[in-house]
C-alpha cells in the first residue's frame, strides 16, 4: 500500500512539472514591445497599463512561447469615448504563414457598446471573424478573457462563459493551429480609419491619453523552448492538465448558444454574400 501511494504521489509530481502555470508578475513574464513609456508596469509587477495618444500606442508580449495552453487575462478597457481605438489580446506565431488566435476590442463613442472581434488564423489564413457585444460594460471593472487552445479545439471565453468554439477539422481539409508555437501579445493602438462604424467616427484626441488596464495573467500552458515542448511531443491528458483534452459540456454549450442568440452581431459562417461559392468547410459545424 505504501509503495502504491508513493507511486501515485511521484506520478502526480512528475506530471505537474510538465505544464507551466503562472499567475504573472508582468516584469517577469512580459516584454514591452513599443510605446516609448506609454506601457507601464505597476504595483511591483502585478498590474500593467497601456496608453494611446495621437503620436503612438503601446504594447507588450510574453517572454515565453507556448504550444497549446489555457491563457487568462483580466482587462479593463478604455472608458468613455474610446472611438478609433483598438485594444488587442491574442496569441500569434511569426511569419507570413503564421497562426493567430484573436481577441480585439473595437472602441466606440461614449454610451455605445464595444465590439468584441474574434478571429482564428491557421497557416496565414484568417477571415474567420465572429463579433459580439458584451452583456456588461467592460470599462467599469476588470473581466477575465480566456483562450483555451488544445489539439482538438480553440475556445474563447468571457468570465468563464464560452462565446466561441473553433474545432480541429483537419479531416475536412481545414487548417488548424497546432504546429507553430505562439506568444501572447497585447496592444492599444489607433485604428480610426476602420475600427468605429467603419471609420466614420474618428478618435477624439482631446480625450487622450486613452488607457487600458491589465492584471491577473495566468498561463496553464506547454512552454516551447529550443524546439521542445514541456508537455512532450504528443500532448494528451497524461501531460498533467485536463485542459489538454478539455471540451465543452452540455451546460457550456447552452451558455455559448445564449451568447450567440443574444449578443453575436456578426458571424462569417452566416455571411452567404461574402462566400457566394459556398461557406467555408468548418461552417458546417458552427452556429
Amino acid at each position: 500500500m505504501a509503495s502504491s501511494s508513493f507511486s501515485i504521489l511521484f506520478t502526480t509530481i512528475l506530471l505537474a512539472t510538465l505544464v507551466v502555470s503562472t499567475l504573472a508578475n508582468f516584469d517577469n513574464e512580459f516584454d514591452i514591445t513599443f510605446g516609448d513609456g506609454r506601457a507601464r508596469v505597476l504595483n511591483n509587477g502585478q498590474d500593467l497599463t497601456l496608453s494611446l495618444d495621437k503620436y503612438s500606442g503601446s504594447g507588450f508580449r510574453s517572454k515565453n512561447e507556448y504550444l497549446f495552453g489555457k491563457i487568462d487575462m483580466q482587462i479593463k478597457l478604455v472608458p468613455g469615448n474610446s472611438a478609433g481605438s483598438v485594444t488587442t489580446y491574442y496569441l500569434s506565431s511569426m511569419g507570413s504563414a503564421h497562426d493567430e488566435i484573436d481577441f480585439e476590442f473595437l472602441g466606440n463613442v461614449t454610451g455605445q457598446p464595444y465590439t468584441l472581434h474574434t478571429n482564428v488564423f491557421a497557416q496565414g489564413k484568417g477571415n474567420r471573424e465572429q463579433q459580439f457585444h458584451l452583456w456588461f460594460d467592460p470599462t467599469e471593472d476588470f473581466h477575465t478573457y480566456s483562450i483555451l487552445w488544445n489539439p482538438q479545439r480553440i475556445v474563447f471565453s468571457v468570465d468563464g462563459i464560452p462565446i466561441r468554439e473553433f474545432k480541429n477539422m483537419e479531416s475536412k481539409g481545414v487548417s488548424f493551429p497546432k504546429d507553430q508555437p505562439m506568444r501572447v501579445y497585447s496592444s492599444l493602438w489607433n485604428a480610426d480609419d476602420w475600427a468605429t462604424q467603419g471609420g466614420r467616427v474618428k478618435a477624439d484626441w482631446s480625450q487622450a491619453p486613452f488607457t487600458a488596464s491589465f492584471k491577473a495573467y495566468k498561463a496553464e500552458a506547454c512552454v516551447w523552448a529550443s524546439g521542445t515542448s514541456s508537455c512532450g511531443s504528443v500532448p494528451s491528458a497524461t501531460s498533467g492538465s485536463g485542459w489538454l483534452n478539455q471540451e465543452l459540456d452540455s451546460a457550456s454549450v447552452e451558455r455559448m448558444n445564449w451568447v450567440h442568440k443574444n449578443y453575436m452581431i456578426y458571424n462569417y459562417c452566416a455571411d452567404v454574400q461574402r462566400f457566394p461559392q459556398g461557406l467555408p468547410a468548418e461552417c458546417a459545424n458552427t452556429s
